[in-house]
């Protein structure tokens, strides 16, 4: 492990970086291309055990949420190290626990919105002239993919209830946050989220952005197995309130589209509190706090 990778905003290449050296270091680990963004960023997926029986952890959905990236990729470290020695994790055994489990890890599906809140419109390639319009009205926003759509909108899930709210609140075209596209799955990066999951088909979806120390859990009031237990149990270990998101937070996103397509449990993990980008000084407070809940999730 790199410790300077984790006292800075990362990029894609250095998280490539500190991937390989993961994968190399640890047999137990695959690591593998996800696929691309639009500006043709490669998206890294890492694999630790039995991935036809994995949970999905995703990261770095938003620009300015990069802390999330270094939070998954701290764990992946710890979490690979527990695995191979059938040692403990949180008070976890792994050796009673890991039969048949597994766990995927997708830490940045949006590179280029991680990489544009970091440095600018520079790093948009093709779309710097769409960036640096947006940004000229907002520069200190910055959530969306480098064609100024949110990810997090761009689900098929309720897309078109979520359409309607958007342009109701003047978000008609490409925005810094909250503009989900011209259709559901208009973006390569969304499409490669739904073709993981599709592929793999992990038995729960964990979505973390932050900020809010909140847990969501439900979607429609779609009835899911499981998942309020699964819920509290997330929130004792993590002391984080469960909530239901509103407005424009209540349609189009990750773990909404996952719940409506394999009615399994699937839940939004709102790290830390502050405002977007937490700084990166409050990684290993949030990694100590959340560190019981992101083993018991792997086993749940």
């Amino acid at each position: 492990m790199n410790p300077a990778f984790f006292k800075q905003p990362p990029d894609c290449a250095s998280l490539w970086q500190e991937l390989r050296q993961l994968a190399a270091e640890h047999p137990s680990v695959r690591l593998f291309r996800g696929g691309r963004s639009a500006c043709g960023r490669e998206i890294p997926v890492l694999g630790i055990g039995s991935l036809k029986k994995a949970v999905l952890f995703a990261g770095g959905v938003h620009g300015q949420e990069w802390l999330t990236t270094l939070l998954l990729t701290r764990f992946a470290w710890q979490f690979a190290a527990a695995w191979e020695g059938s040692g403990e994790l949180a008070d976890f055994s792994f050796a009673k626990l890991r039969s048949g489990k597994g766990l995927l890890l997708l830490p940045m599906l949006n590179p280029d919105g991680i990489e544009i809140a970091c440095n600018g419109p520079a790093a948009a390639g093709p779309f710097r002239g769409l960036v640096a319009q947006i940004q000229a009205e907002n520069p200190a926003k910055w959530q969306a993919n480098a064609r100024g759509v949110d990810l997090n909108h761009n689900f098929d899930a309720g897309w078109s209830v979520l359409r309607a709210m958007e342009i109701e609140a003047g978000i008609e075209g490409p925005a810094p946050t909250r503009f989900g596209g011209l259709h559901p799955e208009s973006e390569p990066e969304t499409r490669s989220a739904v073709h993981i999951v599709s592929a793999f088909r992990p038995r729960r979806l964990y979505a973390f952005h932050s900020q809010g120390e909140e847990i969501y859990w439900e979607y429609g009031g779609l009835p899911v197995p499981h998942s309020e237990l699964i819920a509290r149990a997330l929130s004792a270990l993590s002391g984080y309130a469960l909530a239901e998101p509103g407005g424009l937070a209540s349609h189009g996103g990750f773990k909404d589209w996952y719940i409506e397509a394999f009615r399994r449990p699937g839940f939004t993990i709102e790290i830390g509190k502050g405002e977007n980008p937490l700084p990166v000084e409050d990684l290993e407070a949030i990694y100590a706090r959340l560190l019981p809940m992101l083993t018991a999730a792997v086993f749940l």
